[in-house]
């Protein structure tokens, strides 16, 4: 149900960025997409790990976006479009009363269920939880994660290294 309502979310982000102007309308829609992403991703793994590393990635890529749109095209007014915002309510409007429909249906399901069967099922989803993490940290996959610290590390020395400090920034601001 949670699952249906994010990938309507997703679907209607994906039709508002196509049709943004503004380069910070367009890092904002950007940045709740990938928020509603991440939570797709977490729900669908039973665990958060994954889809958390996954949205400070793309935080730190849509801060450096925003830096940079920013000191670019800082004068730029924002300006919200009215068929765009009535097409969003009504999309929004119209999944919403879709999924509470699908949630009758799915409520009488859950209502059959007996609590040792929900008991199994919470048992299952934590030792699928400890052997998902368990697998990032053992003998095949350590390589990789011990690849992937270093060669970030490396990558903030030469990036320190790179940057100039008396420079400044692209460009001067008044």
């Amino acid at each position: 149900m949670l699952q249906l309502i994010l990938y309507l979310f997703i679907m209607l982000t994906s039709i508002i960025f196509i049709n943004m102007f503004h380069p910070l309308a367009m890092g904002l829609t950007l940045l709740i997409q990938t928020l509603l992403i991440s939570l797709l991703t977490g729900l669908m793994t039973k665990t958060f790990w994954y889809s958390y590393i996954l949205f400070l990635v793309f935080l730190g890529g849509m801060l450096v976006l925003f830096i940079y749109v920013t000191s670019l095209a800082s004068n730029e007014m924002f300006n919200l479009s009215t068929k765009l915002t009535l097409f969003s309510v009504i999309f929004l409007t119209l999944s919403m009363i879709v999924c509470f429909f699908i949630d009758k249906s799915t409520l009488s399901f859950f209502l059959l269920n007996n609590e040792m069967e929900s008991i199994y099922n919470l048992k299952s989803y934590l030792t699928e939880n400890a052997l998902s993490l368990n697998k990032l940290y053992n003998y095949p996959t350590n390589f990789i994660t011990i690849l992937l610290m270093n060669y970030l590390l490396i990558t903030l020395i030469v990036i320190v290294k790179i940057t100039k400090l008396f420079k400044g920034p692209l460009r001067l601001m008044n």
